[in-house]
């Protein structure tokens, strides 16, 4: 179905086909969160706590994914979550929702983009980060420009190097582990030892909630399959199907990442690390490892910002779709790509990216912890809007006519909504994350007054 809700706005192309949406969504969850930040994690808690919230955090992402396959296949339309809030919560919860999305991967632009041009300093020493901070946003801003079939094909080859990259290192850290390959510092095979070697939860097990923020916002991405629906070649089969080959491998990547990376780096080793990756490969004798890694995480940035780019730019025209927004930002051109809303979410990206520079202990600390506050708040509004959305389709029809069903409904979303309101409670225990509660609740509720005040209705 197209959702378009004004006349003469253009066409979205339906271009994408279940290679993209697959490599989509896997593509936009494997990157820096998985690459740079699970070291933080294993030191926070502890390296059988970080594997234990990791798998926690696996079955979170894939019961989000549950119900938001009933809704997306059912409703394939650009905009995805905005819209099913929308129409199954509350308009003002649609609006707040599309907000808290675009904030969240348009802060990921400004630092993805920052990010990138600092890994360049590795390779060019003299030459300033913004110089490649503004080359790699053109590039991507071109890419996301030519059309939506030109954004799907570069985050394929983009997030190949990732998957490839991800599957040689745990073939050579269990090689490793076992004893088959050498390790330094190691005199016989590791096997499992660092594992409980600080105890299970050595930093307590409110650490391990603690760390549940960080590591839903590492599964961040996965939601893409949503909103691609719109644009994606016979979403009926190709929707499902992205979704459970996607959460499978998602499963596997992560956890037996997680596994090898705690296994191998001591907990303290792992905390003071910004490279984990570089630090093992090192230790394996790989030749070139900090160089290969710096691609590596350079590409996983790149495809983090063009996945970021085409998800905010979808969202701002679901905004404007709705009226909520400028009717001017509705425009579609020729190629099926909403120029308006990509030119304004790039602005909104080399704002942020501004912000990172110029203001990083004050607006950009808030934009930072709306951003990770987002994710959890985003994923939310899936299965409350699937409830509300199952009830409305059995008055007129029969649970048989939907081609996906969200199994044990509706006892799945709500386990869902329990968990995910428990990783949003647990921040308030962890005073790196705290400000994500400070700065996020207070923008919703900002959201939701505007809302009020400009449509009188909630």
């Amino acid at each position: 179905m197209d959702n378009h809700n004004f006349e003469n706005e253009g066409q979205f192309q339906r271009k994408m086909t279940s290679r993209h949406l697959f490599m989509l969504s896997l593509g936009g969850v494997i990157g820096t969160g998985l690459f740079l930040s699970s070291g933080y994690t294993i030191a926070q808690a502890g390296p059988f706590g970080a594997i234990l919230s990791y798998l926690v955090g696996a079955i979170v992402v894939y019961l989000v994914m549950l119900s938001l396959g009933e809704l997306a296949v059912a409703m394939p339309v650009t905009g995805s979550f905005h819209t099913y809030a929308t129409k199954f919560i509350s308009p003002g919860t649609g609006f707040t929702v599309a907000w808290l999305y675009w904030i969240c991967w348009t802060v990921a632009l400004g630092t993805e983009f920052l990010g990138a041009g600092m890994l360049m300093g590795r390779w060019f020493p003299d030459v300033p980060a913004w110089i490649f901070a503004a080359i790699f946003a053109a590039i991507i801003f071109a890419i996301n420009a030519l059309s939506v079939r030109s954004f799907a094909e570069a985050e394929f080859y983009f997030s190949s190097i990732k998957v490839i990259t991800i599957i040689l290192f745990i073939i050579l850290g269990l090689l490793a582990i076992f004893g088959v390959i050498p390790f330094e510092g190691a005199s016989s095979a590791p096997l499992f030892h660092n594992l409980t070697k600080e105890g299970l939860f050595p930093n307590g097990t409110i650490a391990v909630v603690s760390v549940m923020l960080s590591v839903n916002y590492a599964f961040s991405g996965t939601e893409l399959i949503g909103i691609a629906a719109g644009e994606t070649e016979n979403p009926v089969e190709t929707v499902p199907k992205a979704i459970k080959t996607t959460i499978g491998r998602l499963v596997i990547f992560f956890v037996l990442t997680i596994i090898v990376l705690a296994s191998l780096l001591p907990m303290k080793e792992a905390g003071v690390t910004d490279a984990p990756f570089v630090t093992v490969f090192d230790k394996m004798g790989i030749p070139f490892a900090a160089d290969l890694m710096n691609f590596v995480i350079l590409t996983a940035i790149l495809s983090a910002g063009n996945s970021g780019l085409y998800a905010s730019s979808r969202m701002l025209w679901s905004l404007a779709n709705e009226g909520m927004l400028s009717q001017k930002v509705v425009k579609i051109n020729d190629h099926g790509v909403p120029m308006r809303a990509l030119l304004l979410s790039m602005v909104g990206a080399v704002l942020a990216l501004f912000a990172s520079v110029y203001t990083a202990d004050t607006v950009f600390l808030a934009l930072v912890s709306i951003a990770g506050f987002a994710v959890v708040a985003v994923w939310l509004s899936i299965p409350l809007a699937q409830i509300n959305f199952r009830k409305a389709w059995l008055k007129e029809h029969s649970e048989e006519e939907l081609h996906y069903k969200t199994p044990f409904n509706p006892i799945l979303p709500y386990v869902t909504i329990t968990l995910l309101v428990i990783s949003i409670i647990g921040i308030a225990w962890d005073a790196s994350q705290r400000a994500g509660l400070y700065f996020g609740i207070p923008f919703i509720i900002v959201c939701y007054l505007y809302h009020y005040w400009r449509f009188k209705k909630f």
